[in-house]
């Protein structure tokens, strides 16, 4: 079947260690493309690169957001700088034509694996939140149009709110810091690893329960991912507890539909700006 995640991911082999994209435009979020979104599109050029290495599974990817990538052409490029027999190591850099010269948007230094070869059984996990069930949460379909049209990549997700911590939306945010959600994709793509990349920064910033609207840069994002995830909606949830210097943390862990920890994330991005 034809997905658009896929599609929006897509990379071509044009040399060594060179693939090119298309950024997507339904990713976009306020003043650039989306960093999952990105995270994704990098994660899958090191996937095909490693492929025939048999390690085609994303462990650890840690991105410095160097510039707002925006939807058109880009190029990933890739340099491996360790290969090993379980787990190999890439260095990757996302670059963009703007104003006749070459900009980079994002650097990236990688661990790929097979997660089917990992040890199955987790030892020692946080367990998922207790959220209403789906039909008694929140989708963000629903978003007014205005917020659509910044936030186009809503569209690309069903995501279900929390309604305990989405009255922000009416003016009451909760001030804990959280935002978590029943998560997928909206044309029923099921999740992988690589999906997983996008899944730690597909809900609105946390800042949004904090009364914080607002597109909020981010400057580093470093995920983990831990398993295969199951078929089936996931669990999702952002939270924050420190803000000073103009920035906060956003911590992101990913539950399957059988309730294991899958993935998790920190992020340090920017406050959003308040309005003009």
């Amino acid at each position: 079947m034809d997905f658009e995640l896929d599609r929006g991911i897509a990379v071509d082999r044009t040399a060594d260690g060179e693939y090119v994209a298309h950024l997507d435009p339904g990713w976009v979020v306020g003043g650039g493309v989306n960093g999952g979104y990105l995270l994704a599109v990098i994660g899958n050029a090191i996937h095909a690169e490693l492929a025939e290495l048999g390690q085609p599974d994303p462990v650890s990817v840690s991105a410095y957001y160097l510039s707002p990538s925006v939807p058109g052409p880009a190029v990933v490029r890739l340099r491996r700088v360790r290969t090993g027999r379980a787990r190999s190591t890439v260095a990757a850099s996302l670059v963009q034509r703007q104003d006749g010269r070459e900009v980079e948007r994002i650097t990236a230094l990688a661990v790929f694996g097979d997660l089917d070869a990992m040890p199955g059984e987790a030892q020692r996990e946080i367990p998922p939140p207790v959220l209403p069930p789906v039909a008694d949460c929140i989708p963000t379909l629903e978003a007014p149009p205005e917020f659509i049209k910044v936030a186009p990549l809503l569209q690309r997700f069903g995501t279900r709110l929390d309604p305990a911590y989405a009255a922000w939306a009416t003016g009451r945010p909760s001030g804990n810091g959280i935002i978590q959600a029943w998560f997928r994709l909206v044309d029923d793509r099921p999740l992988d690893p690589i999906a997983l990349l996008l899944a730690v920064d597909a809900l609105p910033p946390v800042t949004f329960d904090l009364g914080l609207p607002g597109w909020a840069p981010t400057l580093e994002l470093t995920a983990h991912v831990r398993a295969r995830p199951a078929p089936g909606w996931a669990i999702v949830r952002h939270a924050t507890r420190n803000i000073s210097g103009g920035m906060f943390e956003e911590d992101c862990e990913v539950w399957d539909s059988a309730g294991h920890l899958v993935a998790q994330s920190r992020q340090l991005a920017l406050l959003p700006r308040p309005p003009s």
